[in-house]
């Protein structure tokens, strides 16, 4: 246990009464790293509004095409609309390389702090789970 503070409050009958605060140490993965969470929950939920339409962009007509080419029986001319939407080109020649590459970076990003916040959440269950020896 480590020392995190102390208060002092009164009592109802005017006595005065210290509290301690205590907290489990952190050892392993968690040593140090008091903040980090905290630190990638917060770019994690600055970035999402970001790449949010972009993304489902990209994906919805991604796969609008295949599924209109595929089972819907459309020409890939009639559903070549929805490729130039998925790939960018709609922003013109120049712009479209970094499209593609913001559009990449920002999934990653996401599945790389989503990953993290997520493996945080496991271990601090596992954490309260295992009883202290």
């Amino acid at each position: 246990m480590r020392f995190v503070g102390a208060t002092e409050r009164l009592c109802p009958n005017g006595a005065a009464r210290a509290e301690f605060k205590l907290e489990p140490e952190t050892t392993g993965l968690h040593a140090g790293m008091g903040q980090l969470p905290v630190q990638i929950r917060r770019l994690h939920g600055a970035v999402a509004p970001l790449v949010l339409t972009p993304l489902l962009l990209t994906v919805a007509s991604g796969m609008a095409y295949r599924l209109l080419k595929d089972w819907g029986g459309l020409s890939r001319d009639q559903v070549h609309w929805l490729m130039v939407l998925h790939e960018g080109e709609w922003l013109g020649h120049a712009a479209e390389p970094f499209y593609v590459l913001l559009n990449g970076l920002g999934l990653l990003w996401m599945l790389i702090t989503g990953g993290v916040m997520l493996s945080q959440r496991w271990l601090k269950r596992a954490a309260v789970k295992t009883p202290a020896p």
